[in-house]
């Protein structure tokens, strides 16, 4: 006749399979979140160096447009003193 209760490594399984899979969940949910947590500080870094490729691009820009601005005022200053 066989015992109502298994032992050894089947009675355990048998008793605690809620505890092992809540466990082997939460280790699933662990690394998902670290790898997101990873891909987050990647996107992070990405934009950043994005940011400031874009703010070096529109000092260039602002600083032709004031050399132009800078040589236009000269232009008109030389101008209007030969109307004098």
């Amino acid at each position: 006749m066989m015992p109502d209760t298994p032992h050894g490594l089947l009675g355990l399984l048998q008793s605690g399979w809620t505890y092992v899979m809540a466990v082997v969940g939460l280790i699933v949910w662990l690394v998902r979140g670290e790898a997101q947590t990873k891909a987050n500080s990647s996107e992070i870094r990405r934009l950043w160096k994005q940011r400031d490729e874009d703010l070096r691009a529109h000092k260039e820009a602002r600083d032709t447009t004031n050399d132009l601005l800078t040589e236009l005022r000269q232009d008109v200053k030389t101008l209007l003193s030969r109307r004098d």
